[in-house]
């Protein structure tokens, strides 16, 4: 067996297991922020006491930090199209292991958004560009303007149980906040080339964003349904860097007219499946006026 399979085979090692880890992570850190008191971003110190004192919350985090390492490595392991392709494709893997081993009951439509999703992202790994990877250049204006487009569509996302009608989806909807924390925390931190002084805008940025985006995201896990939660949270957090890499950091949408139509409608498939996943608002709410008109005991 020679150097390049023995490579390849330990990169697709690591891709699988960071699939895994990181569904398995988001798992048990909904088993443990459910468990944990709810979090009050008034007093953060004690939130975060007591969700990391919930014992499967701390596995979930263990776990999560092994699966991150995993997915280090498998990008330096293998190509960056491969690595990406294996990594959206465990996507799939949520929706088994949320059904085999944590108790979740996913009906059809939910099993179509995931597929749907893991399909379209793999779409979108596959047909990345590796032109796109050196982000030393990028210009600063699109940089400041994605990056407060994404705050403030957070922040609406955040304030949005305000709204009667979407009340119900409180939990999706700051999963896709959360989502879009991460992402514009991956997007500060790929700003970062070298320079710590002239980015210290950008990885005060990356802090923030990732600290916001740790509570809204324990948060939707506590109040949200689970795999709904976590795949919402996944799909905004993959969406806004790459569409980050487009707009900011110039990545191609594709070399001829063919690969840019399949990217597009790789797109349009996330949104498609994204939208899928949580119950329809008129379930929802019709379960929640049911929980009202049971007296308290």
């Amino acid at each position: 067996m020679d150097g390049e399979t023995i490579t390849l085979g330990a990169g697709l090692g690591t891709a699988i297991a960071s699939a895994l880890g990181t569904n398995l992570a988001f798992l048990f850190k909904h088993r443990g922020a459910v468990a944990a008191p709810d979090v009050d971003m008034h007093h953060p110190l004690r939130s975060t006491a007591d969700l990391f004192r919930s014992r499967w919350f701390a596995i979930g985090w263990a776990i999560a930090v092994v699966a991150f390492l995993c997915h280090v490595a498998a990008l330096a392991l293998l190509p960056l199209s491969l690595a990406q392709a294996v990594l959206s494709g465990g996507f799939v893997l949520l929706a088994v292991l949320a059904e085999r081993y944590f108790g979740f009951s996913l009906g059809r439509r939910q099993w179509v958004g995931v597929i749907l999703v893991a399909t379209a992202l793999t779409l979108l790994g596959v047909t990345g560009k590796a032109s796109g990877d050196d982000h030393a250049d990028f210009s600063v204006g699109a940089l400041i303007l994605f990056e407060a487009a994404a705050v403030g569509l957070g922040l609406l996302l955040i304030v949005s149980h305000r709204i009667n009608r979407v009340r119900v989806q409180q939990g999706v909807l700051l999963g896709a906040a959360a989502g879009l924390g991460f992402g514009i925390s991956d997007v500060a931190i790929k700003a970062i080339s070298g320079d710590l002084l002239g980015g210290l805008p950008w990885i005060a940025l990356a802090l923030v964003a990732a600290i916001a985006s740790f509570f809204a995201s324990a948060r939707s896990l506590q109040i949200g349904e689970g795999v709904a939660v976590i795949a919402v949270t996944a799909v905004a957090a993959n969406m806004s860097a790459i569409l980050a890499g487009v707009v900011v950091f110039g990545d191609p949408m594709g070399s001829d007219a063919l690969e840019v139509i399949a990217r597009a409608a790789a797109f349009v498939m996330v949104l498609g499946g994204a939208a899928l996943m949580p119950a329809p608002v008129r379930a929802a709410d019709a379960v929640s006026r049911q929980e009202r008109a049971i007296p308290a005991t």
